[in-house]
């Protein structure tokens, strides 16, 4: 089990044991409340607790004390325990598609190049993707700037997160974690995670930018086999930028108010690849734009959950407007002929 969900479902746990004992104690109060006011020292309690008239007749007697509450937490321990039952089953895991495991990138044998945003067809202008005239060039500035040692549009070789929808390229494994009212999708790259709220919420205001963006989700019984067989859902900004769709530096449009629709479900015929139909609605783009990226399941019982901490061992250096290269010695390198050397103004010079 990854750290991730480990943690999650302990926190759930946690979340489960403080409700029950709340629960448990809203019961008890209330029960005692109803029964104090039906309360008489009669055979009505004595009855139902199966003592004897001569210790009901003394109220204050421990025997009568004892029997009420052992009376009164019996009946609310089964008030709690139905509450309980009820709850669970409310979230019935036999209703979802079952998308446990270890999901890696659908990989295309020969397809040169970075990972793209269309698994089928190479990154850069081999997407083909709909640009606006604008756009097409500040692509083609992003190629030539890589082609003599830049890094173009593309901003991840600093750790900084990708975003929607770059981040759904799954350069390290995925993992699903379903609950009734949020979809998570955990990732093992420079981006932590996605979170799909399916508890029928509308549209927040007022939130901060982020690169992920906010996602909203419905399940979907389209067979009508009563169970869910397809996650729609839709994620919309404010988004933080610039965003790619991929190393090249294909890029989004800069305004920053892309919207995207997606289709996750299984395969019909194997049950062990998964689609995320994805359609780019975006104002760089001539017009929505969709691909179905796939995703095959590790079927090990155990697989190998890699960490990728991408702080560790990153050689790529920027310094203003310029990019410079670490080497194994740990020293400053030029990534492209005749770079000049940053300013070392504040640097004192060594007369040796």
């Amino acid at each position: 089990m990854s750290p991730q969900v480990a943690l999650l479902r302990h926190n759930l746990r946690r979340v489960g044991k403080i409700a029950w004992h709340r629960l448990t104690a809203w019961a008890i109060s209330a029960f005692t409340r109803v029964f104090d006011a039906l309360w008489a020292p009669g055979a009505i309690f004595a009855h139902a607790v199966g003592i004897g008239e001569g210790a009901v007749a003394h109220p204050g007697e421990e025997t009568t004390a004892m029997a009420r509450q052992k009376f009164l937490a019996a009946v609310a321990a089964a008030a709690v325990l139905a509450a309980t039952l009820s709850a669970a089953q409310a979230f019935d895991e036999t209703k979802y598609p079952n998308l446990k495991g270890q999901w890696t990138r659908f990989v295309v044998p020969g397809l040169g190049g970075q990972p793209s945003f269309d698994q089928t067809k190479p990154w850069a202008f081999g997407q083909e993707a709909p640009l606006t005239p604008e756009y097409k060039s500040i692509l083609e500035k992003s190629i030539a700037d890589q082609a003599t040692g830049g890094q173009g549009n593309f901003t991840g070789y600093g750790c900084l997160a990708y975003g929607m929808p770059m981040m759904m390229t799954a350069f390290y494994p995925q993992e699903y974690v379903i609950t009734p009212e949020t979809t998570y999708i955990v990732m093992y790259h420079v981006d932590g995670g996605r979170r799909i709220f399916t508890d029928g919420r509308d549209w927040a205001r007022d939130l901060e930018p982020t690169y992920v963006g906010y996602s909203i989700g419905r399940w979907l019984d389209e067979d009508g086999d009563g169970r869910y067989d397809v996650l729609e859902v839709e994620t919309r900004g404010p988004f933080k930028g610039p965003r790619v769709y991929d190393g090249s530096g294909l890029p989004l449009h800069y305004d920053n108010q892309s919207i995207f629709k997606e289709r996750i479900y299984v395969d019909k015929s194997n049950p062990n690849l998964l689609h995320d139909e994805i359609t780019v609605i975006d104002h760089a783009l001539t017009r929505p734009w969709t691909v179905d990226k796939r995703y095959r399941r590790n079927t090990s019982r155990q697989p190998v959950w890699p960490e990728y901490v991408c702080a560790e061992n990153n050689v790529q250096v920027r310094i203003g407007d310029e990019y410079y290269y670490l080497s194994a010695g740990h020293l400053l390198m030029p990534t492209r002929k005749d770079q000049q050397p940053p300013d070392l103004r504040y640097f004192q010079h060594s007369t040796k």
